[in-house]
């Protein structure tokens, strides 16, 4: 009983043994070169504390917190990030902020430059579009 239980454990361990063998030539025989992937660019770059102030902004015109306007208001922060980069979108809410209530010559450095004009188009038509595909009527 003793030799039989011994002739087992005997096969059991070179079969293991030669199992292992041939596993460890082929880790060998293959070499795995690391693929670095590259970072996956970013959707848009709106940092959060902006599409917070955003949305809450957003909530006060729309007329107070509910599900819907919350929900349709970050909702229309994606749609503009979709459409602007952030620097793109400050730059364009700083203009419309600076040119507001300015008449003349006070308000024409902000006003009338074509960078302003054209961010201030963009931002508009990205509020609109938004507004209306967020917005339930």
């Amino acid at each position: 009983m003793k030799t039989k239980y011994l002739s087992t454990i005997i096969c059991l361990s070179l079969c293991s043994f030669l199992i292992g063998c041939s596993t460890i030539e082929e880790k060998a025989e293959t070499t795995v070169t690391p693929v670095v992937a590259e970072p996956a660019p970013l959707t848009n770059d709106y940092p959060t504390r902006d599409r917070v102030e955003y949305v809450l902004n957003c909530v006060a015109q729309h007329g107070g917190l509910t599900y819907v306007t919350q929900y349709a208001c970050g909702c229309k922060i994606d749609k503009i990030a979709e459409k602007m980069s952030f620097a793109e979108f400050e730059a364009a809410k700083t203009f419309t902020y600076l040119s507001k209530g300015q008449t003349g010559d006070a308000g024409a450095v902000f006003r009338d430059p074509a960078q302003s004009k054209d961010l201030r188009k963009r931002i508009k038509d990205a509020e609109a579009s938004a507004e209306k595909s967020c917005f339930v009527k």
